[in-house]
């Protein structure tokens, strides 16, 4: 397997065991399902490389017929393994979303390995609602979030619900979902 099909594996797995498996996205499971996912790879290390891959990412989202294509995950495994190194690069991520004129269109979303909230202890389990494999931005089309909002009368309650769910799984729960292990 070489390393690209190696990350998308690992994000498929951790997508399919812990944000459909524990339902931390209620919105996921049917884009899985209907195969609407599209998973890009880039091996860059430079911030710069993964930024340019983006611009071409957010223009052929926004450019695809979302009844094929309806979001991206772009997994950039080499990508800032410093986790608050990886949050100061999502201003320049918004940049690009901007210059694009994508904004309201598209949004950016963010996952990393280690992941974590602002003001939270580094060992608390709610960080691992955001934490996967490899540093992943997802792209989202902003019409599909208001859809499957208006269809899930309590979009509002997702976070405090994962965090309840998280808790209540533990640590020891959390890895007897057997995940990839982290990879920055």
């Amino acid at each position: 397997m070489t390393p690209d099909e190696q990350a998308v594996a690992d994000t498929q797995t951790w997508l399919n065991r812990a944000v459909i498996g524990l339902n931390l996205c209620p919105f996921a499971k049917a884009v899985v399902a209907k195969n609407q996912v599209r998973y890009v790879v880039c091996q860059a290390e430079d911030p710069e490389a993964v930024l340019k891959v983006l611009q071409t990412e957010l223009e052929w989202l926004a450019d695809a017929d979302p009844a094929i294509v309806d979001t991206t995950l772009l997994i950039a495994p080499q990508l800032l393994p410093d986790f608050l190194d990886f949050n100061g690069f999502l201003f320049d991520c918004d940049a690009v979303l901007q210059s694009l004129d994508l904004e309201g269109v598209l949004q950016i979303a963010d996952f990393h390995p280690r992941y974590q909230f602002a003001g939270v202890d580094a060992n608390d389990i709610s960080h691992f609602t955001n934490r996967s494999p490899y540093p992943t931005l997802h792209l989202l089309r902003e019409d599909s979030i208001d859809k499957a909002v208006a269809a899930f009368p309590h979009a509002a309650a997702i976070y405090d619900v994962n965090i309840a769910t998280l808790q209540a799984l533990g640590h020891a729960g959390w890895d007897a979902l057997q995940l990839p292990k982290p990879h920055t």
